[in-house]
């Protein structure tokens, strides 16, 4: 037997060890994921009588995709980061249950017969029962998205987290294998490692148990870009001139990276408590090189592009007209292209021309005109520069992207949050739910998950 003593003497020995051990399984960059009817409850939409409920849809063969019926969810959502649900943590249930339903901790380990090295690797175990539920920000068919607060250990002076507040986001394993969802969210776990930017919400922990996965990201307490879009009707050029640019500098840095989004719409894009957008929700990111093309048909409808409704094939310049519709609805209130018919919508968004309406500045209106090009090789950032053509557009003239990319630059406009554990710049829908979930099935398929477990390095222990 081993005491109390012994293990919290090797669990400050062997914690750097393990976390230089740590590795990323790389996603397959040859495979298409299935990600249809993901997202649950509707609420109504107020700008496009539509529900809440964030869009995608099944991957599909080039011959087999046709425009009059894809398999696309159309509705919004208002989710935080997506689908979720979570481990109910009560004071009522044993420890032993508790530990006895985390398969993985921090680190996976294969079984050991040796006691020292179980011992060594369930020290450095997080799960569930590390997390505090605080609210609910977000929901659906996967079950919810949570604010939670990281429980303080005897490790915390090495990790410096604890008592953080973090966003959580939970998904069923039941639901994602019976979907065929299982390389789409592993995918989406891969792309959240690799990503670091200003303007990116970062991941900070994934684990799993033996019914469900689990994401634990930066909690941004400014609320949906949507809520405030709503709230506001629309924003001033010089508003959305900042939100625009630092989307633009986040998107320009996943193309580097080889990602693209394929989901940019206000629902996901959050804002922290100084006013700066954070990207957030890379259910539908996927990685690409330069030379292949999706054929995916994946997205919300108002903000997918002709291309990806034309089963054409497409790549990174799918995401600059996504940020032309963002950048209209921020400037008018409401996406170019409306209709409460799923097909006549599309037909829309393929055929009509854009309408700018005449109280927007003449650079607005071309920078609307090079991102909402229907055809990609002729739409402002498909060239071979990037996403620096899109920023040495003349609207963006005022714009000190150095300063810009270093947080330097004030947006105009700062949420009322009255500390970190504020939520009240989120849905009420949303915060008054109780927090709390229901139990979830185990599934009896085998081992879909395997490294799955993640932890953001730390970078007082990296730099040394």
């Amino acid at each position: 037997m081993v005491s109390n003593s012994q293990k919290k003497n090797l669990h400050s020995a062997i914690l750097s060890s393990n976390l230089k051990k740590l590795t990323i399984t790389p996603p397959n960059p040859n495979s298409d994921f299935d990600f249809s009817d993901v997202f649950g409850p509707l609420t109504p939409h107020p700008t496009h009588s539509l529900s809440p409920s964030t869009s995608a849809s099944t991957s599909s063969p080039p011959s087999s995709a046709f425009i009059g019926d894809p398999l696309v969810i159309h509705n919004r959502s208002h989710s935080f980061v997506g689908p979720s649900p979570r481990y109910t943590l009560s004071s009522s249930l044993p420890f032993q249950i508790q530990e006895e339903d985390l398969e993985n901790g921090v680190v996976e380990e294969e079984e050991d017969d040796n006691n020292e090295e179980k011992l060594k690797s369930s020290s450095n175990k997080i799960g569930p029962c590390d997390f505090e539920i605080l609210r609910v920000v977000g929901q659906g068919a996967f079950g919810k998205v949570f604010q939670v607060r990281k429980k303080r250990k005897e490790s915390d002076c090495e990790d410096g987290d604890g008592d953080g507040i973090f966003a959580m986001k939970v998904m069923r394993k039941d639901i994602i294998i019976k979907k065929n969802h299982v390389d789409y969210m592993k995918a989406e776990r891969d792309i959240l490692t690799k990503v670091v930017h200003p303007f990116v919400v970062q991941l900070r922990y994934s684990f799993q148990t033996k019914s469900k996965l689990y994401l634990i990201m930066d909690f941004m307490n400014g609320g949906h870009l949507f809520f405030h879009l709503y709230r506001q009707g629309l924003f001033s050029e010089d508003q959305a001139r900042v939100y625009t640019a630092e989307i633009v500098s986040a998107v320009s840095h996943l193309h580097k990276c080889g990602i693209v989004h394929r989901d940019l719409k206000p629902e996901n894009i959050i804002l922290d408590s100084d006013g700066h957008v954070m990207l957030t929700d890379f259910g539908l990111a996927k990685e690409i090189d330069e030379s292949s093309r999706s054929n995916s048909m994946c997205g919300t409808t108002e903000y997918m592009a002709p291309e990806i409704l034309q089963s054409k094939g497409h790549n990174k310049d799918a995401d600059w007209w996504s940020i032309g519709i963002l950048l209209y609805e921020m400037l008018t209130g409401q996406p170019p292209f409306e209709h409460k018919d799923r097909k006549k919508l599309q037909e829309r968004i393929i055929k009509e021309k854009i309408k700018l309406p005449s109280f927007l500045s003449s650079e607005a209106h071309s920078l609307l005109k090079g991102l909402l090009q229907k055809e990609p090789s002729r739409r402002l950032g498909s060239g071979p520069s990037g996403g620096d053509e899109v920023k040495s557009h003349k609207w963006f003239r005022s714009i000190n992207w150095k300063k810009l990319e270093a947080r330097e630059l004030i947006p105009k406009f700062k949420p009322d949050v009255s500390g970190k554990y504020c939520t009240e710049n989120f849905d009420r829908c949303w915060t008054t739910m109780p927090p709390d979930d229901s139990p979830a099935c185990t599934p009896t398929a085998g081992e879909h998950f395997q490294g799955y477990t993640y932890i953001a390095p730390n970078p007082w222990l990296s730099s040394g």
